[in-house]
C-alpha cells in the first residue's frame, strides 16, 4: 500500500505538490482511482482521485479511519547529533520505522554539531512514516539544551534514563530497569560522551544512568538500541500477560 501525506486533508482536499507529482507523475494515476492519505495525526482516509493534476491533486474523501500507534507508551529519545548529518538523518529514519512519539536534537558541552536543519528532518520523518506504514508522525523538536529537555521533559516521564558510557559512575542494564508501557525519556549523548556535571544533572532530575550492553556503540547505534530495547520489553511483557 502506497500512502500520500496531507496534514489538512480534512479541510482541503489537495494533495502537496511533491505527493501530488508522485501520485500523477510517478504512479501514473487517473481519475476516480482509489488514493490513500494519511495527516500524521493518526487518521487514514480512503480517497477518490477526481483531478490528477500533477502539482495539486485533488481528492474526494471516501472513509476516514483511525489509526492507533502499535505501541502503549510514549517514547521521548534526545540525542545529541553526531558531527556527520548523515548519520542522523539515518537514525531518525530508522527510529520513525521502529516507533518513537518525539525525536529531540540535544545540544551538550562536548557536542560537535550545534546546528541542525529542522526541516529537512521532518521530510525524513515524514518519509519514513509513510514507508512504514505509520499514520502518527513523530514531533521533530529544534536543537534543544540538555538543561531545557531535562526541565520540559523529565517530569513527563515516567521511565527516565541517561545512556553514558564511563564505568566510573554506577550504571544498569536498560532490559531491566524500564518499566514495560511507561513513558519513557531516553538521553543519548555526543561522540565525546555526556559531562559529569551533565549526568549529575540528569541523575538529579531522575534519570537512572544505564547501559546497553558490553559493546561501545556509536551515538546513532545507542540510540537506535535503545528504543529497540524499550519497544522489545513491552512487547515480552504484552506476550506473557495474554
Amino acid at each position: 500500500m502506497i500512502q500520500f501525506y496531507a496534514p489538512d486533508i480534512e479541510t482541503n482536499q489537495v494533495l502537496p505538490e511533491s505527493d501530488s507529482g508522485h501520485c500523477v507523475r510517478v504512479l501514473r494515476m487517473k481519475q476516480g482511482d482509489p488514493v490513500e492519505i494519511i495527516d500524521g495525526r493518526g487518521n487514514r482516509f480512503t480517497c477518490r482521485l477526481v483531478d490528477p493534476h500533477p502539482k495539486r491533486a485533488r481528492v474526494e474523501i471516501v472513509e476516514r479511519r483511525r489509526v492507533e500507534l502499535p505501541w502503549n507508551c510514549d517514547i521521548t529519545v534526545a540525542v545529541a547529533p553526531t558531527k556527520n548529518i548523515d548519520r542522523m538523518e539515518w537514525l531518525l529514519e530508522k527510529l520513525t520505522e521502529i516507533g518513537i512519539n518525539r525525536f529531540i536534537p540535544m545540544l551538550c558541552r562536548h557536542s560537535e554539531r550545534r546546528d541542525i536543519k529542522r526541516e529537512r528532518l521532518e521530510k525524513i520523518a515524514v518519509a519514513a512514516m509513510k514507508q512504514s506504514l505509520k499514520a502518527v508522525l513523530p514531533e521533530v523538536l529544534p536543537m534543544t539544551p540538555i538543561a531545557e529537555v531535562l526541565k520540559r521533559f523529565a517530569p513527563e516521564a515516567e521511565s527516565r534514563f541517561i545512556a553514558y558510557c564511563d564505568t566510573e559512575v554506577e550504571r544498569r542494564v536498560l532490559a531491566r530497569e524500564y518499566n514495560p508501557g511507561s513513558n519513557v525519556l531516553i538521553l543519548i549523548g555526543p561522540e565525546g560522551d555526556f559531562s559529569r556535571e551533565e549526568v549529575d544533572s540528569a541523575i538529579a532530575a531522575g534519570c537512572v544512568p544505564v547501559t546497553l550492553g558490553d559493546n561501545r556503540l556509536r551515538t546513532e547505534t545507542a540510540a537506535l538500541v535503545a528504543v529497540d530495547t524499550c519497544h522489545i520489553v513491552n512487547q515480552l511483557s504484552i506476550e506473557a500477560n495474554k
